[in-house]
């Protein structure tokens, strides 16, 4: 039987990377609205989507909608952020449950504390700090413990070639003069969109064999946002020793960010889903590829 793939959030940084992806694949019936076309906190309109692109073929839902405005929530409240990370994937897995599809949902290394000595295993201890990490755990745990079959696939440091992210931002101060300062104390594992993209549409073609629950997708090897810096700062011709350490203390956020984000990749590979590359080499062959714009 065919793969049909609907992609909620197909707007956003990674829905575009995982509809390019899914095309790549091989797979011709991509279904891909905007969070604005398919809005995943409206049961009836999850159900009728669902629907629509599954007709006579097996169809994998990938959940790419968030909420993802890490300090908003904090300061604002978490009502919208509850609705789009908690609801809506509820929504989505109450859907893929009625209609036997499968459901592979985003989620985030916000679930985890951050204070553990290694990287942070897939069936570690989560205890969020943040109302954003509390929101995205509501969502995995509404996902798992649903009736549907069903993936979450934690990531973290996401930067790709939509939007605003990190590296984006550094590649402009990069072509400034003046100094930047960067958190040098909080590590983890920087990954490139189309990366993530690439290993979902891998696992949604292997959603079958794949043992359901939850997995970690991220580009190998740790580093800091000082080192993610200066590495970008090196791709694009400017002076890395431009870019000076500084402390998470000095550079306080409304929502706290963890001291450690790396995630173990185990579960992945073991899935015999194929192993994500390392963090550097994917940083270059993003650049290359015009991640950083014109």
């Amino acid at each position: 039987m065919t793969l049909s793939l609907l992609v909620t959030g197909a707007r956003g940084q990674l829905g575009r990377d995982v509809a390019a992806a899914a095309a790549r694949a091989g797979i011709t019936r991509i279904h891909a609205p905007s969070s604005a076309e398919l809005d995943i906190t409206d049961p009836a309109a999850v159900s009728s989507a669902m629907s629509s692109a599954g007709r006579g073929e097996r169809l994998v839902v990938i959940n790419a909608a968030g909420y993802t405005a890490v300090d908003a929530a904090q300061r604002e409240g978490a009502a919208r952020a509850y609705a789009v990370n908690a609801h809506g994937p509820a929504n989505l897995a109450r859907a893929c449950a009625a209609h036997q599809v499968h459901l592979v949902h985003v989620s985030t290394d916000y679930v985890f504390a951050g204070d553990s000595e290694g990287p942070n295993q897939v069936d570690g201890p989560t205890v969020p700090r943040t109302v954003y990490g509390r929101t995205k755990l509501a969502g995995e745990r509404a996902v798992l413990c649903s009736d549907a079959s069903a993936h979450v696939v934690r990531t973290a440091w996401l930067y790709g070639a939509h939007g605003a992210n990190f590296v984006r931002t550094m590649a402009r101060l990069a072509h400034q003069d003046a100094p930047v300062r960067v958190v040098d104390d909080q590590h983890g594992n920087p990954t490139w969109s189309a990366d993530l993209a690439d290993g979902l549409i891998a696992l949604a073609l292997a959603a079958e064999r794949v043992p359901a629950g939850a997995l970690h997708c991220v580009n190998t090897g740790t580093t800091t946002w000082f080192g993610l810096a200066r590495a970008v700062f090196a791709e694009v011709g400017a002076d890395p020793g431009r870019v000076r350490p500084c402390t998470t203390a000095e550079f306080p956020r409304p929502a706290p960010r963890p001291a450690n984000s790396a995630l173990d990749t185990t579960s992945w590979t073991t899935a015999g889903l194929p192993a994500p590359r390392p963090w550097r080499a994917a940083l270059h062959a993003a650049v290359a590829a015009g991640v950083l714009g014109s």
